[in-house]
């Protein structure tokens, strides 16, 4: 399976179409330049060759020629190669080099014609023309050839090929940093959908609304309709946990009443402590499925978080207020400490985390205790902490405590779902805020701390 990123693999495929036209480019303009040197050549053959002819005439039956300079020095223009030149008159040599190769074809009057020869363990380029000299009787043909060795076309053709080769090692370098900006910048949309979706939370199912291409669309389509899919499912499963634990609440209390209505009634010590055990155990069923309700309740909640004005050290009153019955049976006291402190959120919620902090600290705690709620602010920050004289929290990692169902180790014979610190986390986090555990000054009890940002 490729796990190369697509900005890479993008990057390669534009990478590989510029070496490509690179390698193209320098082959198009290796061959432009040879046939350009080349064609330079020849037309100062041609141009040489005709110079030549027309300083033919004729003095008293006999044809004449003179060698103008100019014939040779524009040769000598194009390079540093050997010149070579004949001059026949019929099949006679006029000047020249006698061995040099004949036109390998007929020549047509007035009409240069171009070979490619050796001569002397040289490559030659000739050009020879052909033009008739009134002479004696009747007009003469007077063939000019003029040659030239190749060393310099060929030498012209690779510093041309050279540069071309620099040039198109620039042009891919300079493509490949193009490439690589344009692979970010067209995937530069798709790193904001996925930065968009990462900064929400976990409970953010709403659905994405952006500006992005439209290959894109069809992405964002199928994520939102997701996260409307997966939205369903979590309320379904919100509804049914909370229909859930009322219809068990219901029962329970029922079942409770009567324990109680029978302990009243029997007269036998063994049966009183049964019925007793009875109503301990609905108690924590009753409790439990509370819990999963708050639970339920937060989730749900969290997803529309109202940002009212609320009064923590109020709604800390209120909270213990109606926990202190409940403390009272186990004569546990609770004291608030408590300064005046604002924030804005959701004050059903903030009173559900309060109350599973606190009914922890009851449930923990041993009889005859203190448990002290204090709020204070620090900074930007409010702080309710709420310390008892409980076990502590165990030996096991205190961040596990606030997973779901998740217990400590030295919670044995208490009965209890592992719901009340999560839902507390979960709170503050829909809050802003956050929950610290640490075990309380002088290694007896717990002491949990509950932030929230200050409005």
């Amino acid at each position: 399976m490729n796990t190369w990123s697509i900005g890479r693999r993008l990057t390669l495929l534009l990478a590989g179409v510029a070496a490509l036209l690179s390698v193209l480019s320098w082959g198009m303009v290796t061959s432009l330049a040879q046939q350009a040197a080349e064609r330079t050549q020849d037309n100062v053959l041609a141009a040489s060759a005709t110079t030549i002819a027309e300083t033919l005439r004729s003095e008293q039956g006999e044809v004449r020629l003179e060698l103008p300079y100019s014939a040779f020095s524009m040769l000598g223009a194009i390079g540093q190669d050997r010149v070579f030149y004949r001059v026949t008159a019929g099949a006679e040599l006029l000047t020249g080099y006698e061995d040099l190769p004949p036109p390998s074809a007929a020549l047509t009057p007035g009409a240069v014609t171009f070979d490619t020869g050796s001569y002397r363990d040289e490559e030659i380029r000739m050009a020879s023309l052909t033009r008739l000299v009134l002479a004696g009787p009747g007009p003469v043909p007077v063939t000019v050839s003029v040659a030239q060795t190749r060393s310099g076309v060929a030498r012209i053709s690779a510093e041309l090929s050279r540069t071309a080769a620099l040039f198109s090692v620039a042009f891919f370098v300079v493509a490949v940093g193009l490439s690589a900006f344009a692979a970010r910048a067209s995937l530069r949309p798709l790193n904001e959908i996925a930065a968009a979706v990462s900064r929400r939370g976990p409970s953010d199912l709403r659905p994405l609304r952006r500006a992005a291409p439209a290959e894109l669309v069809p992405l964002m389509s199928s994520l939102n309709r997701l996260m409307d899919r997966l939205g369903q499912s979590i309320r379904r499963s919100e509804d049914f946990i909370a229909e859930a634990a009322h219809r068990v609440r219901t029962p329970l209390a029922t079942v409770r009443t009567q324990a109680e209505i029978a302990l009243r009634t029997v007269r036998d010590e063994t049966e009183k402590q049964r019925l007793r055990g009875i109503i301990r155990a609905v108690d924590e069923s009753s409790r439990s499925a509370g819990q999963l309700l708050d639970h339920a309740t937060v989730a749900f909640r969290a997803e529309d978080l109202s940002r009212d004005p609320v009064d923590l050290a109020e709604l800390a009153a209120q909270t213990v207020a109606a926990l202190e019955p409940t403390a009272a049976m186990k004569d546990i006291r609770l004291r608030l400490e408590a300064e005046r402190a604002m924030v804005r959120g959701d004050a059903v919620l903030l009173d559900n985390a309060l109350r599973n902090v606190l009914d922890n600290a009851i449930k923990y705690s041993p009889e005859d205790t203190t448990v002290v709620l204090r709020i204070e602010r620090n900074g930007r920050e409010a702080r309710l902490t709420v310390r008892d004289e409980g076990p502590g929290l165990g030996d096991g990692p205190v961040e596990a405590l606030t997973e779901r169902f998740r217990r400590g180790t030295n919670t044995g014979g208490i009965v209890g779902s592992g719901l009340g610190l999560t839902i507390a986390r979960d709170v503050l986090q829909a809050h802003g805020g956050h929950l610290h555990l640490a075990t309380a000054e002088g290694g007896q009890g717990t002491c949990v701390t509950l932030a929230l940002p200050l409005s």
